[in-house]
């Protein structure tokens, strides 16, 4: 029997990457552009960096030395850092939004069980070691809040904050905005079950949330709030709310993937970085369920658009 070809995740990551882009956005910015390189292809560079958790300089480099890639995206010459870096600080976070709703859609992404928790990413590349040795210890971190579909494992919305402190309760309301076109739909009804810990409980909160109330030293009251202890406590007994811990392992891949460090110092960056991280994942956790033998390749049908032609 004849083996299958080996594909390089790489690879695999460049053709969703690039065919998501190439659908969505225009090919310039405006009239007036050098038309060196199209805009899908720099933002599908800048979605690859993310994933290589690499610097603009780093990343022209790996580029220069991956033919193969290259060849996915239609380049024939590679771009500067400063070009790539240009490409990152136009990508807006409503291009951002629109492309991972596209993908979403694409995947037909329908979910019963959602979780939702915040995790924390390093404003620095220095070690805690060196940070320790220097008396310049961490003071605060970037915290991104995500809510994640635990069916499938794909990231279905994203909020931006800083740690320490802060309740995280203040991003409920819109991260189940984000969620809800992507649950599952009975007749005219979106149903879904939401999971978090005490952190997000506040006045946002539903009764019918999975959320633990938190109870301190004084009882719980307020008949919506002994709802939720309720359910909650059947929800333990039932192995429902231990299903939770699936999102820490929806951040450990990420981590993994994209880093732990956020490499922009300006607010709108960091925002932006927070955001690309998200995407980075869903496309590389498809291109993961892609890799198996028992998917057809004609589900790379639509991530793999014909090499466009040069623009130079």
């Amino acid at each position: 029997m004849k083996k299958k070809p080996h594909e390089s995740r790489y690879v695999r990551f460049v053709r969703l990457a690039y065919g998501l882009t190439n659908r969505l956005l225009p090919r310039y910015r405006n009239r007036n552009s050098p038309k060196t390189y199209t805009q899908p292809q720099l933002v599908a560079c800048v979605l690859l960096g993310c994933y290589l958790d690499v610097g603009w300089r780093e990343l022209e480099d790996w580029l220069l030395a991956s033919d193969r890639v290259c060849a996915i995206l239609g380049l024939s010459a590679v771009p500067d850092h400063t070009t790539l870096f240009r490409a990152f600080q136009h990508l807006s976070m409503r291009q951002l939004e629109q492309l991972h709703q596209a993908f979403l859609r694409w995947l037909q992404v329908s979910e019963t069980t959602m979780a939702i928790d915040a995790t924390g990413f390093r404003p620095s590349r220095a070690s805690q070691h060196y940070l320790s040795q220097t008396g310049r210890l961490m003071q605060d971190w970037v915290k991104g809040v995500y809510i994640v579909g635990l069916d499938r494992r794909f990231i279905l919305g994203w909020r931006y904050g800083r740690g320490p402190g802060g309740s995280e309760a203040q991003y409920l309301d819109g991260l189940r905005r984000c969620a809800h076109p992507y649950s599952l739909k009975v007749g005219r009804r979106h149903e879904w079950i939401l999971l978090g810990d005490k952190g997000f409980d506040g006045i946002q909160a539903r009764p019918t949330d999975l959320i633990p109330p938190r109870q301190g030293q004084h009882p719980v009251v307020r008949p919506d709030r002994r709802l939720r202890l309720e359910l909650v406590g059947q929800a333990r007994l039932d192995g429902m709310y231990g299903q939770r811990v699936l999102i820490e392992t929806v951040f450990s891949v990420m981590k993994r993937v994209s880093g732990d460090v956020i490499h922009a110092r300006l607010l709108r960056h960091q925002r932006r970085e927070v955001a690309l991280k998200a995407l980075v994942y869903n496309i590389h956790h498809q291109s993961f369920l892609l890799s198996f033998d028992t998917l057809q390749p004609s589900h790379f049908m639509w991530a793999c658009p014909p090499l466009a032609t040069s623009p130079y």
